[in-house]
């Protein structure tokens, strides 16, 4: 596909994509040259157009050839391969998150799958969920073995600036934050985004998509 934004993302990624899908939906398009790119998104479409993929593929292709990422999986284990959380998503439901967190499995598996159909190293990305619900044995196993990908609340993001948790989010380099226009205009909008501004003077500037 001469031209095609997919040209932009590793093989295994852009396999992994052919395989499933006849084609990006517009909106994921227009999102990945933005994100790419390495500007700030925001994705406005409705539902069923692709939001959720085109607000993470580009941080998955990141992670996949990233060095140290190239590993087969330990038991499955959700453990980071570099010590510490790459990508936040953010959801204002914690339901919404466990969902998010499923969806994921899919190209996560099938990322890999493809790696290995071309002969590349199979990437090692783990995932981990974090809200009012998650014990507090998975808190302190996140703290020793931080996952690439965190999936959490406003509130919990809230907990984890005020606590030793803070440490694995120094390396923090996108940050995805879902029904954004939940949050908008309300006091945990506000709030949110008041611990945005403790995420970046802790790690950095950071990707921003909504």
């Amino acid at each position: 596909m001469t031209g095609s934004i997919l040209d932009r993302f590793h093989p295994q990624v852009a396999g992994w994509f052919q395989d499933v899908f006849a084609a990006p939906t517009a909106v994921q398009d227009q999102a990945w040259r933005a994100i790419s790119d390495d500007e700030n998104a925001l994705v406005v479409a409705p539902t069923g157009s692709g939001k959720t993929l085109a607000a993470f593929l580009w941080a998955l292709n990141s992670l996949v050839e990233r060095a140290g990422q190239q590993a087969l999986p330990i038991d499955g284990a959700n453990t980071s391969t570099h010590g510490g959380v790459r990508v936040l998503y953010i959801s204002p439901l914690k339901a919404l998150g466990v969902d998010v967190e499923n969806n994921l499995r899919a190209p996560l598996a099938g990322i890999a799958r493809v790696a290995q159909r071309l002969g590349r190293d199979m990437p090692d990305i783990s995932v981990g969920v974090r809200s009012g619900d998650t014990p507090q044995a998975e808190r302190n196993r996140q703290v020793r073995k931080p996952p690439d990908i965190l999936i959490t609340t406003p509130e919990s993001l809230y907990l984890m600036l005020t606590s030793k948790a803070a440490g694995i989010l120094k390396t923090v380099d996108t940050v995805i934050v879902d029904e954004i226009h939940a949050l908008a205009g309300t006091k945990r909008g506000v709030h949110l985004a008041l611990s945005l501004e403790r995420l970046r003077r802790l790690a950095g500037n950071f990707q921003r998509i909504g």
